[in-house]
């Protein structure tokens, strides 16, 4: 008997020796009563001071995206190749305005509509294969389709447009006629200021003409700006070439058509008389 306490409490004793040296945690317990794996329960090791070793490289490179074909045609893009896009997309009922030469956010959707009814990527740019689809599926516009008259009817002109030179604006059929003599030379479409910022109405007179023009007032710029107003103008907007009616602007009378709107912009004088009327 006292040899078996003897023995008792020599194992107790290097029990606690044990416990003094390494320390002691709370043990988990897991639901079933029984402690969890180490696995589970090991301490984080501490962070070496050396930097961690390189991943093992893989057995096989991963290998490269297919480069994307080059848009031959994109969103923000100026220029007439962009003029017969929005034309021969028009010959197949995708772009329902005349053509204006500027890729905008109308023009992605039109390309994206065709794209995608012909089983392209609809990707709204315009690459070699989309290109060369559309080629195949219409003509070749005629003058009158890359520069229509205008998108909007003409109404019957003002009175006060039919004498002298005269920029007639409609605000009833949102057009710009441009008259002399009572004869239409040319005509295009037009937006105008939204109901907080409207576009003055009466008649008044070009008073100075700048080619390149720039708003200080709204940050933006205004080509092709011929003033009329105080600071209202008829101007050159590529927001309304993008937007359309979407938009609007903060007074001034917008074009669309920058090749149309320049050619007018050639041909009129400081002080040819504006009519701007409903």
């Amino acid at each position: 008997m006292k040899r078996s306490s003897a023995i008792r409490r020599a194992v107790l004793a290097a029990a606690a020796a044990a416990l003094a040296v390494t320390g002691c945690t709370a043990q988990a317990v897991g639901s079933d009563g029984k402690p969890p794996s180490p696995a589970t329960t090991s301490a984080a090791p501490a962070p070496s001071s050396s930097a961690p070793s390189a991943p093992a490289p893989s057995s096989s490179a991963p290998s490269s995206p297919a480069p994307s074909a080059r848009a031959l045609m994109k969103d923000g893009d100026e220029n007439e190749q962009v003029r017969e896009l929005q034309a021969r997309l028009r010959q197949l009922d995708h772009f329902d305005r005349a053509p204006t030469g500027f890729y905008g956010t109308i023009t992605a959707k039109a390309v994206t509509r065709f794209q995608e009814m012909r089983g392209l990527p609809g990707t709204g740019s315009v690459d070699g294969t989309t290109w060369e689809r559309l080629l195949s599926l219409t003509k070749k516009p005629t003058a009158d389709e890359l520069k229509p008259s205008t998108t909007n009817e003409l109404d019957t002109p003002d009175a006060r447009c039919m004498t002298g030179r005269v920029l007639c604006i409609s605000k009833e059929s949102r057009t710009l006629a441009w008259m002399i003599d009572g004869e239409v030379v040319s005509s295009m479409d037009v937006r105008f200021g939204s109901e907080n910022t409207p576009t003055r109405e009466g008649i008044f007179l070009v008073d100075r003409k700048v080619r390149d023009d720039w708003s200080k007032l709204y940050h933006t710029p205004m080509p092709l700006s011929m003033y009329f107003s105080r600071g209202q103008a008829v101007h050159y907007s590529s927001d309304f070439a993008a937007r359309g009616y979407n938009g609007g602007s903060h007074g001034c009378v917008n074009v669309r058509d920058r090749a149309k709107l320049s050619a007018l912009f050639d041909q009129v004088k400081v002080g040819d008389k504006v009519v701007v009327h409903w």
